[in-house]
């Protein structure tokens, strides 16, 4: 679903919007935000940075929207671990920082910011990042803590009758400010009941999500471990850069990446993009599906 909103709406409604809405696998995949407005403060990029970062860990913290497949109350691995992945990445210098398996945060897109922000290193995993996040003063909470009542409850009948659950949503977020600068942020818990350890798209930088100043971004959901084989939000990000919109953009990779791909291993993958003029696409695929 994407969404516009203009001003300090975009500080809560998305988020509202986002636990209101009763999602599916890949096509509902969570929301985009677009901020526009007046910049007041010396570091603009400040701006479309926070803004990326309050409303995806607001999400990412609520144990309602887990069943979400994003943050709190998301599904665990097979150990019955909830491990999250998250990124941030800002278009005008490339900055990007990144967490994969991390363990114990309800918010990991703030560990994403720190890394970003504070960290040598760009993408921080496992052990290293929770013991990166527990030094930046982030309170590492029991396994138990990262369950909701929903979740815990659909691992204890995936270990009785091995049942998994369908979808592979991602939150994802862009902001625009009207001085051109650009993030992208995305959360993820990944696929339910997953390896331990086990990645995903999300926190691949080209892969889950990619910007570039004054041109856009793009961000990306679905089946993780094969979406990472094609980098479409590089890919959508670049056919912007050439001149395409954000919908002929998605539409174009969705679209290689059909060609590529055999009709019976096509599998889901839902693709947002954001330009310079606050133009917008949502399109995904699912398995079988044709453009």
């Amino acid at each position: 679903m994407v969404m516009t909103y203009e001003g300090k709406k975009m500080m809560r409604d998305p988020v509202e919007f986002f636990r209101q809405r009763n999602h599916g696998s890949c096509g509902d995949m969570g929301f985009l935000s677009a901020f526009r407005g007046e910049n007041t403060v010396p570091d603009y990029r400040w701006r479309t940075r926070h803004r990326c970062c309050r409303g995806g860990h607001e999400v990412e913290d609520d144990p309602k929207t887990g069943l979400h497949i994003v943050g709190r109350g998301g599904f665990p691995n097979s150990g019955g671990v909830l491990e999250c992945d998250a990124a941030i990445m800002e278009g005008i210098t490339g900055r990007f920082g990144a967490v994969a398996a991390l363990r114990g945060v309800g918010a990991p897109v703030r560990v994403a910011r720190r890394v970003m922000d504070r960290s040598p290193h760009s993408l921080l995993v496992g052990e290293g990042a929770v013991a990166f996040a527990r030094e930046q003063g982030f309170t590492i909470e029991p396994d138990d803590n990262m369950l909701s009542a929903h979740s815990a409850k659909a691992y204890q009948e995936f270990l009785e009758q091995k049942q998994s659950v369908s979808g592979h949503d991602t939150l994802g977020l862009i902001a625009l400010d009207s001085m051109g600068n650009i993030t992208v942020g995305v959360s993820t818990s990944g696929a339910p009941f997953k390896s331990p350890g086990r990645v995903g798209d999300s926190p691949l930088p080209g892969c889950g999500l990619y910007a570039e100043h004054m041109v856009g971004a793009a961000a990306a959901t679905g089946d993780g471990d094969k979406i990472m084989c094609h980098c479409p939000s590089f890919h959508a990000v670049q056919l912007m850069k050439q001149g395409l919109s954000p919908n002929r953009a998605c539409y174009t990779v969705l679209d290689d990446i059909i060609r590529r791909t055999a009709p019976d291993k096509c599998f889901e993958i839902g693709l947002i993009a954001l330009n310079m003029k606050s133009e917008r696409e949502c399109r995904f695929i699912r398995k079988g599906d044709l453009l």
